[in-house]
């Protein structure tokens, strides 16, 4: 999977073990028809989690590429 783009958590209430709130995640994947997109979380892995959980972001490109850069070296 590639990253498409960069989503910042808001709400992490049901998932405290899973996500951070105000941390950025990549987006790896949609699933638009269910309100579904799936992230890479603090488990490293990717799952699908309520879109309303995130808010994306325009990350500058400096940042944005030392980012996916780290995530390339997982495999993302």
């Amino acid at each position: 999977m590639r990253i498409l783009e960069f989503v910042i958590c808001v709400d992490n209430s049901k998932y405290p073990a899973s996500l951070e709130k105000w941390k950025i995640y990549p987006l790896v994947g949609k699933e638009e028809a269910l309100g579904l997109i799936r992230v890479v979380d603090e488990s490293g892995e990717d799952y699908l989690y309520p879109e309303e959980l995130f808010a994306g972001i325009q990350l500058p490109s400096v940042a944005r590429e030392k980012i996916r850069k780290e995530y390339h070296k997982k495999g993302y």
